[in-house]
């Protein structure tokens, strides 16, 4: 379960932050978690908890802001959404494209005290 890995990344960096702005404690951090960045939602809920117990994040309020999946066909430049990586332009069908965003995962930001 990768998800507890991106957890600790994510305590790291707010970590980092709050020490930097001279903080204590974060009332409220904000997250954007592209739909084709592998991360399974349900999977981080379960192990949110667990890792910011103890930390400066354990009362922390969590706003997640999910990123649509949109790729741009290389043959026919249609841009189009994206539901997996793998899906083909549903112009032309073709596989080759670049994608616009989805694969997002980021704190956006932090409300320190």
């Amino acid at each position: 379960m990768h998800e507890l890995s991106i957890v600790m990344g994510i305590l790291k960096i707010a970590e980092n932050e709050a020490e930097k702005a001279g903080a204590t404690r974060i009332d409220r951090i904000e997250l954007e978690i592209g739909s084709l960045a592998g991360v399974d939602q349900d999977a981080l809920d379960f192990v949110w908890s667990g890792a910011v117990k103890g930390t400066i994040l354990e009362n922390a309020k969590r706003k997640i802001f999910l990123i649509e999946g949109k790729g741009q066909c290389m043959e026919c430049d249609t841009v189009f959404s994206l539901n997996h990586v793998y899906d083909p332009c549903p112009n032309c069908q073709n596989y080759l494209k670049g994608v616009l965003q989805g694969k997002e995962l980021r704190v956006k930001a932090l409300e320190v005290a």
